[in-house]
């Protein structure tokens, strides 16, 4: 079964989309299935508006096409809303061909608050593009919930994993010395609301891994930030290690992979208890969730390392690569050789309710 996968965002690009379909990628193929990955690659590009570091594909239906039929997938997939993905859903309903969508970008909140556009034009922009797909992925109970109730169709559920044997607690510590400290992974722009995190009442360090355009002005506001920069691999895991407390100051992320892998290290993490977070953090055992997040990142240096660890063992990137395949056969109603639809919802576990989260 080879799946083509339509994405906007990929490699120079690093942030949890890219991750994500770069290591279902690798899971997936134990499942009989390859992904194939249809970029802005072959395209001229131009600067995303607001982030100019990020290219975006000029339109070219013809090469679409082109790249398209020349994957010879039995399945597609869009991941992104952006010209790739336009391109790739064109083609698709063109030809009435099948295919599921993933949200993974909260672009109406982003679009409002980086370009002024007003959300309710950029939802029902949104709503247009995900339902005339067979199917929605959407990575947390909350979230399928709130678009659910913004009018978007056939939503399915499908969760996210970490990487437990790159990402454990170490003795060693990188900086703070005795003192507690505070840190942030991600990138750094407006959307991600890191001045609440810079600005907040805390005893010790605070640091923050990553770049992005708001990177210059918050280095001149707060000079006692240690700011490192974007890390990777083995040196970014041994700086989670490094930390008390992982704070999320973001109220528009529609997961957070950076919460599972310092959870993975051992850290808890303190965030709003907004969508994301509401779905990652067991709030009083691997992080707490409060409207004041000065409050929440003092009281999650109580919280137990060893629990914090335990929780992230609930998300594995097997279930991920699981749940996925379930979805995308039974959305397009793609039979899978030597192994029924029904085995691969049943090997997937259920998501944990909204109720379930609360409690």
């Amino acid at each position: 079964m080879r799946i083509l996968v339509a994405t906007d965002a990929w490699y120079p690009q690093v942030n949890g989309v890219v991750r994500t379909y770069a290591r279902l990628a690798q899971e997936t193929s134990s499942y009989g299935a390859e992904l194939v990955f249809f970029t802005c690659v072959g395209f001229r590009t131009i600067p995303c508006p607001a982030y100019p570091s990020i290219r975006l594909a000029m339109p070219n239906l013809k090469r679409a096409q082109q790249a398209i039929e020349a994957a010879e997938a039995d399945l597609i997939h869009i991941a992104t809303e952006g010209p790739v993905g336009l391109m790739a859903r064109a083609y698709c309903l063109r030809r009435s061909r099948p295919f599921t969508t993933s949200y993974h970008t909260k672009f109406p909140e982003y679009a409002s608050a980086l370009l002024g556009i007003p959300p309710c034009w950029s939802f029902a922009a949104m709503r247009h593009f995900h339902n005339s797909g067979a199917g929605t992925m959407v990575a947390t109970p909350s979230l399928q919930a709130e678009l659910g109730q913004r009018g978007f169709r056939r939503l399915m559920p499908w969760t996210r994993g970490v990487d437990t044997d790159l990402f454990y607690p170490r003795a060693e510590r990188i900086f703070g010395g005795d003192r507690p400290v505070f840190l942030y992974v991600g990138r750094i722009s407006k959307e991600k609301n890191l001045e609440a995190f810079l600005s907040a009442n805390l005893p010790g360090l605070k640091v923050v891994v990553g770049t992005g355009p708001l990177l210059p002005a918050l280095k001149e506001s707060f000079p006692a930030v240690v700011f490192t920069g974007p890390k990777w691999g083995g040196e970014l895991a041994a700086h989670y290690a490094s930390a008390d407390v992982f704070v999320f100051p973001s109220r528009t992320d529609t997961f957070g992979l950076v919460m599972l892998e310092a959870m993975a290290s051992g850290v808890p993490v303190a965030a709003y208890p907004v969508t994301g977070p509401l779905d990652v953090v067991r709030s009083g055992v691997s992080g707490i969730l409060d409207e004041d997040l000065a409050r929440a990142a003092r009281a999650a240096l109580e919280l137990d390392r060893t629990k914090v660890r335990q929780e992230a063992f609930r998300f594995s990137w097997a279930r991920t690569a699981e749940l996925f395949l379930a979805n995308i056969t039974s959305a397009c109603g793609y039979a899978v050789a030597g192994r029924s639809q029904s085995a691969l919802w049943h090997a997937a576990p259920a998501p944990m309710s909204l109720a379930a989260k609360a409690t």
